[in-house]
């Protein structure tokens, strides 16, 4: 059963959490959510214990709210990056999709696309079950780097450093979203081709560069 109002309510007060945010009423999540159907939504939250009156997540109401917001960045990623969506109706249909999936849909959809850890935003996607078993039964679209077959050509279907320098040391040698790479060799280390170039990579590196074969 779809529950958008609630959703939406969870979503934001999450996202208030994310990004160190006070909230004291529903206006500190967002004009479009301050109205009469949202307030019912609190009164159904407080109801369920998700939330408490001062609109603080409990531990079932962060539960839930993580779910949300994982299926909605997912969803994100599954539309801009498998499927070349543009980014505003990656987003708006995300926003739809965010309130059907169930979550065994949304384990699926996260192994097929190579459990990736952020979405097109770079916002961190919560992880699952499926993230910490890692099932190879559906075949990634996809895949790290350091996971290629050797010989395999590739474009990048984005990056997820841990520094902006190594996104930018990357940038440099032309190692983008939607360039074309193939990997050279595995071992001792991870070298790439881009074009006419070499580029000998750490393995930690080639973990945060997600491709799409070819």
């Amino acid at each position: 059963m779809i529950h958008a109002a609630t959703d939406e309510v969870l979503e934001h007060l999450w996202y208030a959490v994310e990004e160190n945010r006070q909230v004291h009423s529903l206006g500190d999540l967002g004009a479009d959510i301050d109205d009469a159907s949202f307030r019912s939504a609190v009164y159904e939250l407080v109801a369920d214990n998700a939330v408490d009156s001062s609109l603080q997540l409990s531990d079932t109401g962060t539960q839930r709210a993580k779910r949300i917001v994982r299926r909605h960045r997912l969803a994100e990623v599954l539309f801009f990056e498998a499927m070349g969506t543009g980014l505003d109706d990656a987003e708006s249909s995300a926003c739809e999709m965010e309130h059907m999936l169930s979550d065994v849909v949304v384990d699926r959809v996260c192994t097929f696309l190579g459990h990736p850890p952020v979405c097109p935003h770079g916002k961190r996607i919560p992880g699952g079950d499926c993230c910490r078993l890692y099932s190879k039964q559906i075949e990634p679209l996809v895949m790290r780097v350091i996971d290629l077959p050797v010989g395999a050509v590739a474009s990048i279907a984005f990056i997820a450093p841990k520094t902006l320098a190594r996104l930018e040391k990357l940038a440099a040698f032309g190692i983008v979203p939607g360039s074309e790479i193939r990997l050279v060799a595995r071992k001792p280390s991870c070298v790439i081709a881009a074009g006419a170039t070499s580029i000998a990579l750490e393995d930690e590196i080639g973990r945060e560069i997600y491709v799409r074969l070819r």
